[in-house]
């Protein structure tokens, strides 16, 4: 929402001094979400999260997850399709994937090639899902309109970074899921799962649940 409505533009120019010319309906005024296609790529929790908040926008919702049920998805509002579709047709494309070994760099140049010029493409999954040079390329050649990003390959950003120089990017310091109810939520998450486990009990929010499975084999 920030990028598309140039908020952190916006602000920047007005503590500079600079007041908004008489032309900046052109310019400076971003577009509307309403009616336009937002593509999900990866439709876990986080996703599904994210396709909620979208339908309150009245946005219609591409998403892409060949690990998900094609009938969950639709069963939420959601159309699935296939990658190369949701990028061809979004404005929108926003990433929610883990990073693995199968989504390192799965949108590069041949992904954002298939982008509209007028698309925004939004990673606040992990950095290396996006090759970078491949994004830098696009957003000063034009294959998209923009980009907002919350991770990086390389974090902390180095300060010579192309990123920090463009206009067309909007990036914040990987802080995209940081909240005060998040760190209240996760600790008492945590807490709970572990009485879970000292009860004999499966946790709920095991990222490896490969081990549980070896414990019981033992």
């Amino acid at each position: 929402i920030a990028h598309v409505r140039n908020i952190v533009r916006a602000c920047t120019l007005l503590k500079q001094g600079i007041w908004r010319d008489e032309f900046y309906f052109y310019e400076e005024c971003g577009f509307e979400l309403e009616n336009k296609v937002l593509g999900i790529v990866g439709f876990g929790k986080v996703g599904r999260e994210v396709a909620k908040r979208a339908k309150a926008l009245q946005m219609r919702i591409l998403a892409y997850d060949p690990y998900v049920s094609p009938n969950l998805m639709k069963s939420l509002g959601v159309e699935p399709t296939t990658l190369e579709r949701l990028l061809e047709e979004s404005d929108v494309v926003t990433l929610h994937v883990r990073l693995t070994d199968e989504t390192r760099h799965m949108i590069g140049e041949r992904e954002l090639k298939r982008m509209k010029p007028t698309a925004i493409l939004v990673n606040t999954s992990r950095g290396e899902i996006v090759d970078e040079k491949a994004l830098i390329k696009a957003l000063n050649e034009g294959w998209i309109a923009g980009a907002a990003l919350d991770v990086f390959e390389k974090e902390p950003l180095p300060p010579d970074h192309p990123f920090l120089k463009m206009d067309n990017v909007t990036i914040t310091p990987h802080i995209a899921g940081a909240s005060k109810e998040v760190v209240k939520r996760s600790v008492i998450m945590i807490a709970e799962d572990v009485k879970r486990l000292l009860k004999g009990e499966k946790p709920l929010y095991c990222v490896n649940p490969e081990v549980l499975e070896k414990e019981k084999a033992k």
